[in-house]
């Protein structure tokens, strides 16, 4: 039971001298010489003059400018297979091979009917100057000549569409030999060798072919709310995974008049052409672009941080219900977007509205002569928030 109460005791002194720590430290903290309460109480910045770049950003994926499909416009079993993954190619090198069987199958039945439909046309010939001499010296009616006229016909169309059959054949014959349309490189292949293509509906994909992977560019999106703000010819610059420490270069070369708009969500697609020269950079890569729409030089700016700042009284102030509301952001008279920010002037904290331009999302650039460089901007109260009413003490046991 002693040990019990020694343990209380022992707890009770304990909590004591921290809170007489806490005391003390707070008076010393008061007291400092050179601080009165309102500086010891708010955290402060400085304006300063410096430079400013705005961006706006996006993730967008690395894709091939050109990039080709190369399929099959006939059906076959692949018998040969010549190039792979990541092979350079020439324009009019052979890709693949269809086994011919089929094809050439075809074409002999072909040139079959064109041989017989030739025949055809030749005895058509042969009655019909035979039919018009014997018209001549009355021997035959009009009727039997023109018979053997409209024979003669038909005898030339039947073998010029047998003649038009080989022409098909021989050229679905030379489609079972797939060439690369342009040069560049293999980037997919979907077919080995003995498979199926099957080309009945629609030519199918054997290969993707990148024309020049030296020259890429990133297709993103970007929100409505920044595309006013992006043109051509602006400079981008972006980093990818592969290469977390390295910072890459591009340009805006397209801003897509097609909107697409997801969950009321209205975005573009803005095309930023990249430089691949050294073949790092590969298709299908995530990068993170920041494109640059402003720059400002040598001029007034302050923290963010300064104006977002609210004093606690008039925090409790815009939580209390109001009958009409009024819209925050607000314009001067040049159409200047406005803000304000807080200073300590006799030991009171004051409003400034200034007139602000553009951010880097840090610091924020300050138009006109409301502030001056070098005075101090409020950032923070340091001051732990008011403890709530009601709320239950520490017990001590």
């Amino acid at each position: 039971m002693n040990s019990i109460i020694n343990k209380f005791k022992q707890k009770k002194i304990l909590l004591i001298t921290a809170s007489a720590l806490i005391v003390i430290g707070a008076l010393i903290w008061w007291l400092i010489p050179g601080k009165n309460p309102a500086e010891a109480r708010y955290g402060t910045a400085l304006v300063e003059r410096g430079s400013l770049t705005q961006t706006v950003s996006a993730n967008g994926t690395l894709n091939p400018v050109k990039l080709v499909n190369v399929g099959s416009q006939v059906s076959g079993i692949v018998q040969k297979l010549y190039v792979d993954f990541n092979d350079h190619v020439k324009a009019g090198q052979i890709l693949l091979e269809l086994d011919p069987a089929l094809m050439q199958a075809q074409l002999e039945q072909s040139l079959s009917n064109v041989a017989a439909a030739e025949a055809q046309l030749e005895l058509a010939t042969a009655n019909e100057a035979r039919t018009r001499g014997l018209f001549a010296k009355e021997y035959v009616t009009k009727q039997e000549l023109d018979q053997s006229v409209q024979a003669l016909k038909a005898a030339r169309a039947q073998f010029s569409l047998a003649s038009a059959q080989v022409s098909r054949d021989r050229t679905n014959l030379s489609n079972t030999i797939i060439r690369s349309p342009v040069s560049g490189v293999v980037v997919s292949r979907v077919v080995d060798t003995g498979q199926t293509v099957a080309a009945s509906l629609q030519a199918p994909v054997l290969f993707t072919i990148a024309q020049d992977l030296g020259k890429m560019q990133i297709d993103t999106s970007y929100a409505e709310a920044d595309i006013g703000t992006i043109h051509v010819g602006q400079a981008a610059a972006f980093r990818v995974d592969a290469f977390p420490n390295r910072s890459f270069n591009g340009v805006v070369k397209q801003i897509r008049l097609n909107p697409t708009t997801i969950q009321n969500v209205v975005t573009y697609n803005v095309v930023v052409a990249v430089d691949n020269p050294e073949h790092k950079l590969m298709p299908g890569m995530t990068a993170y672009v920041n494109i640059t729409v402003a720059q400002r030089q040598d001029v007034l700016m302050i923290p963010n941080a300064a104006l977002r700042f609210r004093p606690a009284e008039q925090i409790k102030r815009e939580d209390k219900p109001r009958g009409d509301t009024k819209a925050k952001g607000e314009r001067n008279k040049d159409k200047a977007p406005m803000g304000t920010v807080y200073v300590l002037e006799n030991d009171q904290v004051k409003p400034v509205r200034v007139s602000v331009g553009i951010t880097d999302n840090r610091f924020t650039e300050v138009v006109g002569d409301t502030l001056k460089e070098g005075q101090a901007v409020i950032t923070e109260d340091r001051r732990p928030p008011a403890k709530a009413a009601g709320a239950p003490g520490m017990r001590l046991f």
